[in-house]
């Protein structure tokens, strides 16, 4: 199984992600996490990076880029690392869309699917953090880290929305589950950990499909 976080800078994605882990191996469960990207082609990185530094470029090489990238990311690592068992991304596709759609000003539908025709790296379950943006931004300003332009009051806000139409978009385009939650309290944290860990568990089960379906 593959699961990926998402969320704008704040949600609580690393609070998840470290308990996730925590929990899953405390369970026997072999969970690895990857990033977003896979760093693989050297051209299609210095265009991802000039992104994520908030510089949008040519929009056509930008989406050739993230989908050149992601489809290295689903070959060479989500599939190496499934072998092994389930896999968690911290970000994955629906943070490269929203920031594809965040710099050129674009509806994020169409990034979506684009970027949602890596088969290979289609979470089976997305999990978005929907924590409110003056909630992240507090937490953020305690950050000893130099401030990204994603993490300005803004621009957060934005992402925020963006983030919403690319989990409708995702599941309308594939078909797949996004999980919307808060992490805001210890009760949110909590829920999400059970919620997750439960369609972990279904997923090493041979009757995952029926349950799920059922669900």
């Amino acid at each position: 199984m593959l699961l990926a976080l998402e969320g704008i800078a704040g949600a609580g994605k690393s609070t998840l992600r470290d308990r996730l882990l925590a929990t899953a191996h405390a369970e026997g469960i072999p969970l690895s996490h990857i990033g977003q990207f896979s760093w693989l082609s050297h051209s299609a990185t210095r265009t991802l990076i000039r992104l994520r530094a908030g510089t949008a470029g040519d929009e056509q090489e930008a989406i050739e880029a993230a989908a050149q990238d992601l489809s290295l990311h689903a070959r060479f690592n989500i599939a190496t690392a499934l072998t092994a068992g389930p896999v968690l991304a911290d970000r994955l596709t629906l943070s490269t869309a929203c920031l594809l759609a965040l710099l050129h000003q674009q509806p994020v539908d169409a990034y979506v699917e684009r970027l949602a025709e890596q088969a290979q790296a289609r979470p089976q379950l997305t999990v978005l953090l929907t924590t409110e943006p003056d909630v992240c931004h507090a937490r953020i300003t305690r950050r000893t880290t130099e401030r990204r332009f994603t993490e300005q009051r803004e621009t957060a806000t934005r992402l925020a929305d963006l983030y919403n139409e690319a989990a409708d978009a995702w599941t309308k385009a594939t078909g797949l589950p996004v999980l919307k939650h808060p992490c805001t309290t210890h009760a949110d944290l909590e829920a999400l950990v059970g919620g997750c860990m439960e369609d972990l568990g279904l997923a090493g089960s041979p009757t995952a499909t029926n349950k799920k379906a059922s669900r």
